[in-house]
């Protein structure tokens, strides 16, 4: 690793579904902002109220807005909202105002449509408030590198960035967030989690011995993209069903199986330094990418870390991690709903061999990230997870690009890679082409390994 982002042991389905189960089941920043003075804490006297901008009004958006108001210590209020397609911005202001309507005050003219609403939506914040930044993942450094230069806290959700100048963008403005002592909440929640915590803190003191591998695994059904119907606009097709193209949310694997990525990282208190994989498409109906991967990741020790993913009907499902020592093995996580973490003292994992188990309901982390985020700001005390945002997502980039290419990936090409999926992603409007372009049946076409390159 030579370089001093590269590592740092500091420590499903779509995202409103995933909030509402847990719910019911209990190229740099602007060079002033290095050089900036701190951010003042608190607002106009009189007036403790932390104003909040939505950036990103699909399913995520809505859901951290909801986790946010239900937080405690003092009063947050929505001020602002963005997003490129007004209905999203329609839809989650009727759904929010309905619900929480002493919390929502955004009039007609604060909300703001198209590319460059963000930008519109984060001038009507001033230091001290904080921007949620929930929108697509391929404009997430941009609109993190504005909020950071306005002076703005922020909340950003996975996934960071799609490709490796993307996350180096990304890694610049976490330094600039942190010059300028503004607090950051990263959409990787689990870090919250009490039950996570306590099963990970138990592996560090040794309760398993020396961990040698780790397994997780998102296993299950699938987001289907149907074909370019004849005269679509292809942009605006990608771009609502985004879940399905890579170059705009980063891919399944990224977007959605960081989170299993962080933790086993978490649990090893280490990064990967490379990554070995396969992976391809056996369905139609994924867009441009893979349906399924396996990846091998090696860390500087020789440990391995093994994940899973498959989204596919009529498979055999499971959201879980699992850790395995010299003394034993844990559970990290069983089911997204509950993770119920356990330490055995054999691999086989038998109720005989139970040696400690968590015992109790997990709290909520989609609300606890949001509670530690306020409260830092009301305090002034450090809270930012940016960096480790960005790290966690260069090990899913890795791991996709393995698999997308068949290449052996380091750590360091992928943090030093050129390739872009987007050129000048914030010169993109409505009559940009599409980045890739359907077949003549409508359908993508998947990466081809040996035969594509994303280092």
């Amino acid at each position: 690793m030579k370089s001093e982002l590269s590592l740092d042991s500091t420590g499903s389905s779509p995202a409103d579904s995933r909030r509402q189960f847990l719910k019911h089941s209990g190229q740099v920043a602007a060079g002033s902002a290095l050089g900036a003075m701190a951010v003042p804490k608190c607002h106009a006297a009189g007036d403790s109220t932390i104003k909040l901008a939505l950036v990103g009004c699909g399913g995520r958006g809505t859901g951290a807005m909801a986790d946010a108001f239900r937080t405690v210590g003092g009063p947050v209020r929505l001020h602002a909202m963005a997003d490129v397609f007004q209905q999203r911005i329609d839809s989650c202001y009727e759904r929010l105002s309905n619900q929480y309507p002493d919390q929502v005050d955004v009039p007609a003219e604060r909300r703001f449509a198209g590319f460059d609403g963000y930008k519109q939506a984060i001038d009507c914040l001033e230091p001290g408030d904080v921007v949620a930044l929930t929108a697509f993942a391929n404009f997430r450094p941009s609109q993190f590198e504005y909020a950071v230069d306005k002076g703005l806290h922020v909340f950003a959700e996975k996934s960071f960035a799609v490709d490796g100048p993307a996350n180096r963008r990304w890694f610049q403005a976490a330094e600039a967030s942190e010059q300028k002592n503004l607090k950051v909440a990263s959409g990787l929640m689990w870090r919250h989690s009490k039950a996570r915590q306590q099963v990970i803190g138990r592996i560090h003191d040794g309760a398993i011995g020396d961990l040698h591998t780790l397994r997780i695994y998102r296993v299950h059904g699938p987001v289907h993209c149907p074909p370019l119907p004849e005269g679509a606009n292809e942009l605006v097709f990608q771009l609502q069903r985004s879940a399905s193209f890579t170059w705009i949310t980063a891919g399944f694997f990224v977007d959605w199986h960081c989170h299993n990525v962080d933790v086993a990282c978490w649990a090893k208190d280490a990064w990967p330094v490379s990554a070995q994989a396969m992976g391809g498409r056996c369905y139609a109906g994924a867009g441009n990418q893979f349906d399924h991967f396996a990846v091998e990741y090696t860390f500087a020790d020789g440990t391995k870390l093994f994940a899973f993913s498959r989204h596919m009907s009529n498979c055999w499902n499971t959201y879980s991690d699992y850790a395995h020592g010299t003394k034993g093995a844990a559970v990290i996580m069983e089911s997204l709903g509950d993770p119920k973490p356990r330490i055995y003292r054999c691999h086989a994992m038998e109720s005989d061999d139970l040696v400690w188990e968590y015992g109790q309901r997990d709290n909520n982390p989609y609300i606890e990230e949001w509670q530690l985020l306020l409260d830092a700001i009301r305090n002034d005390t450090p809270h930012n997870e940016a960096r480790r945002a960005g790290q966690a997502n260069l090990a899913s980039l890795m791991g996709r690009a393995a698999a997308h290419t068949g290449a052996y990936i380091t750590w360091d090409q992928m943090l030093n890679s050129d390739f872009q999926f987007v050129e000048n992603i914030d010169a993109m409007t409505f009559d940009s082409p599409a980045p890739i372009q359907a077949g003549p049946d409508g359908i993508y076409g998947p990466p081809l390994p040996g035969m594509v390159r994303e280092v």
